[in-house]
């Protein structure tokens, strides 16, 4: 999508958020520019948004659309033994930016890297000339794999995960061709290997796939992991993110900020000086950090 198209991509979004079953506050003091306000981050992860966006009392992952203008933030906790999960959405004003409370739960919409669509689980919708399309399904091939999370990149290509209690599931990828998506096909052993492969990211010109898994030679719990795409088209080996990225805690949902300036992730963080759950906790480091990965050919 070129530059000059980005601001009309806000519009339907935003018609989307403010629906009846939602209510836009006021604009939130002293955030101003891109990404919240927020101070960019380096080479060293940081929190992203604390207390705005990653809180002591939920879970939270995000997703920017194409134009950067809207933040969707999905969040989860476990309140006396029952989960809860919330939905929290923050557009750019003129002034700043503006929190708007939906009533909406569970899992956010994804949009893809030119916008065109909507991902909601294994249904989406397409941008037409007076909004957005009825909701659509994936394809009959995709309907028996308990997914989790997807991504698609510029080409059309879906990469997802799948669920599975043992942590025995694979990721797969389906290209699009004829107007529809191909049948899905799992990833080589250069990425499936180890256990609790999930959440995979594709870069938007397909250079790179991220995801978070276990491997015995990790840093402890999940990882974040990328293969980088060969000369010969095939994907290389698994590289581990490195302990700049990576700790004992448990990493995951690895993706990269439409302009490609940054990585996020989750980590689960217990509180500093109290005892309990470790909590999951968003945060954002430069993306040179990925560049630095890349093997010369």
């Amino acid at each position: 999508m070129m530059k000059s198209e980005l601001p009309t991509l806000l519009f339907p979004i935003v018609t989307l958020l403010l629906c009846s079953n939602s209510h836009a506050q006021g604009v939130l003091p002293g955030l101003t520019g891109p990404y919240l306000g927020q101070n960019p981050p380096g080479l060293t992860p940081e929190v992203f948004a604390p207390g705005l966006v990653s809180t002591p009392d939920w879970g939270d992952a995000v997703h920017f659309a194409p134009d950067k203008e809207v933040l969707y933030v999905s969040r989860w906790r476990i309140n006396k033994g029952q989960r809860e999960t919330a939905s929290v959405v923050f557009k750019r004003a003129a002034e700043g930016w503006q929190k708007v409370v939906t009533k909406q739960t569970g899992r956010a919409p994804y949009y893809s890297p030119d916008g065109q669509r909507v991902f909601y689980g294994k249904q989406y919708k397409t941008r037409t000339s007076d909004g957005w399309s009825e909701m659509k399904k994936l394809g009959p091939a995709f309907d028996e794999i308990p997914m989790m999370g997807l991504k698609m990149s510029r080409k059309g290509t879906l990469v997802f995960d799948e669920f599975t209690r043992d942590g025995n599931g694979v990721l797969r990828y389906a290209s699009w061709d004829k107007g529809e998506w191909q049948t899905p096909k799992a990833f080589s052993k250069a990425i499936n290997t180890g256990k609790w492969n999930a959440h995979p990211f594709i870069a938007p010109d397909e250079s790179y796939v991220m995801w978070d898994g276990e491997r015995e030679q990790g840093f402890g719990s999940s990882d974040l992991y990328i293969s980088f795409r060969q000369p010969d088209g095939a994907w290389g080996e698994a590289i581990n993110l490195g302990e700049r990225v990576n700790t004992a805690a448990e990493e995951g949902g690895p993706q990269v900020t439409p302009d490609g300036k940054y990585l996020f992730f989750n980590r689960m963080v217990k509180p500093k000086g109290e005892a309990g759950e470790a909590q999951s906790d968003l945060f954002w480091v430069d993306a040179k950090i990925i560049d630095d990965l890349r093997p010369v050919y």
